[in-house]
């Protein structure tokens, strides 16, 4: 966690509380441990669904589905893709995503990431938000398909960039194993931060958060 504990469970105890399903959703997916947004992620999620009313969204990292359903519930016209690659979180997520009702507006994906983003984008699909909640090292390689494929003006959203905070150390700080995990997301937030088509910001929210608007070529930064 970026922020101190006392002040991230103060933001989170005046924040609005989800829908009944969500609410339990998220106490079963936290006792089992299985990664997923922290309130305050949500809450900043729910913040710019509320803002540019998407009707399309990509997601790179289903888990248990909490996320896409936590989408649709708050972006009732958006249609969403999710992509999912671990077998087991797949047969989870469909029923949590039949279970809640959104099987027509929900389309889970299967396989890996990369070659799938690469086919939908040779498919000329486009998206008003792209959530990436998936493999940090990855974000990279993620980043020039899924910018071709947001609309002007849409927004991109990734989630854990600080990596618990090890991202300002030096990379012989970092444990060995964490070191191209590390490397390749300072490259992801530097080319990020760099991309003139877009205008960026990094939030220190959970485990860190980009946000980014698609202005278009050219554009004054």
């Amino acid at each position: 966690m970026i922020t101190d504990e006392r002040t991230a469970a103060f933001i989170e105890s005046i924040g609005c509380p989800n829908t009944p399903y969500l609410e339990e959703l998220e106490k079963i997916t936290r006792a089992d441990n299985i990664p997923m947004i922290r309130k305050s992620a949500q809450s900043l999620i729910r913040f710019v669904l509320a803002d540019i009313r998407p009707s399309s969204i990509l997601e790179i990292g289903t888990a248990t589905g909490f996320s896409a359903i936590f989408m649709a519930t708050y972006a009732p016209d958006a249609l969403i893709d999710t992509i999912e690659n671990y077998e087991k979180r797949i047969k989870v997520a469909k029923k949590n995503i039949a279970d809640a009702g959104f099987s027509d507006r929900i389309n889970l994906i299967e396989g890996d990431a990369q070659p799938v983003i690469e086919e939908l984008e040779q498919k000329k699909r486009s998206y008003d938000m792209i959530f990436v909640d998936a493999a940090k090292a990855q974000y990279i390689s993620y980043y020039p398909v899924c910018k071709k494929m947001l609309t002007e003006g849409g927004v991109l959203l990734c989630d854990n960039v600080l990596f618990d905070g090890d991202i300002v150390l030096s990379r012989f700080a970092v444990r060995r194993r964490d070191r191209t995990i590390h490397a390749r997301m300072r490259e992801f937030l530097r080319t990020l931060s760099e991309d003139t088509e877009m205008v960026s910001t990094i939030l220190p929210i959970g485990d860190g958060m980009t946000l980014s608007v698609k202005t278009g070529a050219g554009a004054d930064r």
